[in-house]
């Protein structure tokens, strides 16, 4: 029986032909079709033929077939970073589900919704060792936000369409469904997807506290050295708009994290950069020296803030607004603590603003922003820019973002130095641009996110800035991006070391620089051919513009850049391990 668009565009079309007996593979297609999904990024085995036979009958969802599982997962990551929509990935049992963890876990930490599909052997076979089985349940519990084993067919449209309402309700996150294979042919009467679902132990709040807003509200109002600390979290959340107006209305200093880059815009004059272990010397003091911090949808990690102790030793009070509540003192003990959707409590937050008499201290304030510029001029990004000799790899990104700054443009990154280099100097003024991996920093999803991003987002253009050791990871991708025509531009800042690696070595270790560098580096020009695409190598500064033009003109080619960079190049500023945040490495003299 085939399955058309005019059958299954809606889950009111599904609904429609109630009592229809269906195989679970169909009624899994059915009930993504429901969910609007569009692309499914996956790889076939055994456990999962049936569905794959399923999809072949039906004309509304797209499967991408990836060289890798991992990659799969990476890709519909990728999808849901750029779109905020739930990505969805399919892969087999066994080597299919644990090639698929470390995407899993990359999507877990980052809070990325999606919904991954796995095969499992049939349910007699479970737990006998059968082949290609695994305990996907066991494996992927602590890296998911939850996860199904369906073992009747009759439960699999209400799991799917819990599956789908935990990965984008409250703090979003990965769900697995594993399905057996002889539930996927076993037969059911199919009486529609269900068009909500209640669930007695999820029930994440929304709305936050009005006595805990109006706190916030007059500790914010009567600060003298207010600092906003924003994170991902106002990203997921959609809640951009209104940290905008927050800003606009009290005109206080922003930071964002690595992962909330973009939500506020990084060419605002009250924008510090980012802070961190890599943040901006300005960033950083504002951090450890205000007397207010309020804190969206960001957790106080250890990459943010350094050694806790040293954070906790200045007196300020801390305001801190979370949809998940055990993010709040975690790590940092806060004063306000404010559980709710970020979206929801800025804007109660900003109404109550505008309804007060009581406006910022202006006198306090322009104190505080003259401090501020003493520390911004310290110009703690400065790099040899007159360098004519050896490219210098934030002068890529810097040539990019010069001449991308008004286009439709997405950025990926891989991990590394090139990814504080990217994060550094691409001035994001847009949400949703920057696709990395934050908190697993996963080497090799580069490629795979640019991919998915380039299926949702087909008129934008999609670089990937990677190094030659996280490319190679999932390189095999550029045969996807071929058989897809997904026209990725890939700039390789190629140092022939691990980067951040050799760099801590250098620094942390005397210079023992134990099995950092890359001595069989494959021709990544003629790579780049063998896989179909163009392969350009760039080795003078003054050939990286006309690089970048060159691969900005072949719009509908892959094209990868092999810019040879300066090998000693490190990433300044710098906080070490167990150093508090303003015990900041400024350059090499400071080592």
């Amino acid at each position: 029986m085939e399955i058309n668009k005019a059958e299954l565009a809606s889950a009111s079309a599904a609904a429609g032909q109630a009592g229809v007996e269906l195989m679970g593979a169909e009624i899994l297609v059915r009930c993504l079709q429901a969910e609007g999904v569009q692309y499914v990024w996956g790889y076939p085995g055994g456990a999962v033929l049936y569905i794959y036979d399923a999809l072949y009958k039906q004309d509304t969802i797209q499967h991408v077939l990836v060289r890798h599982e991992q990659a799969a997962v990476h890709a519909a990551d990728g999808y849901a970073r750029a779109t905020g929509e739930v990505g969805v990935a399919l892969v087999t049992s066994g080597p299919g589900v644990t090639n698929a963890i470390t995407g899993i876990a990359t999507a877990y930490m980052d809070s990325i919704p999606m919904v991954i599909i796995t095969g499992q052997v049939p349910t007699p076979a479970i737990g006998q060792d059968a082949f290609q089985e695994c305990d996907t349940v066991g494996i992927t519990r602590p890296i998911v936000k939850h996860n199904f084993l369906v073992k009747d067919v009759r439960d699999l449209a209400l799991t799917i369409k819990k599956a789908f309402h935990i990965a984008r309700t409250g703090r979003p996150g990965p769900v697995v469904v594993d399905i057996p294979k002889d539930v996927s042919f076993k037969k059911t009467r199919f009486t529609g997807y269900p068009q909500s679902v209640t669930m007695r132990s999820y029930n994440p709040v929304r709305k936050g506290h009005g006595g805990q807003i109006r706190k916030a509200l007059q500790l914010l109002l009567s600060a003298k050295r207010p600092y906003i600390y924003t994170g991902g979290g106002v990203i997921l959340g959609d809640a951009v708009a209104e940290l905008r107006q927050l800003v606009d209305l009290l005109d206080y200093p922003v930071t964002n994290t690595l992962m909330g880059l973009g939500a506020f815009p990084a060419t605002d004059r009250r924008f510090l950069g980012m802070l961190g272990m890599h943040g901006t010397y300005e960033a950083n003091n504002a951090m450890q020296h205000c007397d207010v911090l309020l804190a969206v949808g960001a957790r106080f990690d250890d990459r943010v803030i350094g050694n806790p102790k040293h954070f906790a030793q200045n007196e300020r009070k801390i305001i801190h607004i979370d949809i998940d509540p055990s993010s709040i003192s975690k790590r940092v003990k806060v004063d306000v603590p404010i559980v709710g959707d970020v979206k929801d409590v800025l804007t109660e937050l900003i109404a109550m603003i505008r309804d007060s008499d009581q406006r910022p201290d202006r006198e306090a304030l322009a104190a505080w922003w003259q401090r501020i510029e003493g520390w911004r001029a310290r110009d703690c990004l400065k790099y040899d820019r007159d360098n004519t000799e050896v490219i210098k790899p934030q002068m890529v990104v810097e040539t990019l973002w010069q001449m991308t700054r008004n286009d439709d443009v997405y950025i990926t990154s891989d991990v590394g130095q090139h990814q504080m280099w990217a994060a550094q100097f691409y001035k994001f003024d847009r949400p949703r641009r920057w696709i990395n991996s934050g908190g697993l920093g996963t080497m090799g999803v580069g490629i795979p996110y640019a991919m998915g991003i380039k299926l949702a987002r087909p008129q934008a253009e999609v670089f990937c800035i990677t190094g030659e050791g996280s490319v190679q990871m999932c390189i095999q991708e550029l045969s996807t991006c071929l058989q897809y025509n997904t026209p990725i531009k890939i700039l390789s800042l190629n140092n022939r070391y691990l980067g951040m690696v050799r760099q801590w070595q250098e620094i942390e270790y005397s210079g023992r620089y134990s099995h950092s560098y890359m001595d069989a580096l494959p021709n990544f020009v003629k790579l780049a051919e063998a896989y179909g695409h163009v392969g350009l190598l760039v080795e003078r500064p003054q050939d990286v513009e006309p690089a970048l033009r060159e691969a900005r003109r072949l719009k509908d080619r892959t094209v990868f850049i092999d810019f040879r960079t300066d090998p000693t190049e490190n990433v300044w500023p710098m906080v070490q391990a167990g150093k508090g945040i303003t015990e900041m490495l400024l350059g090499s003299e400071d080592l």
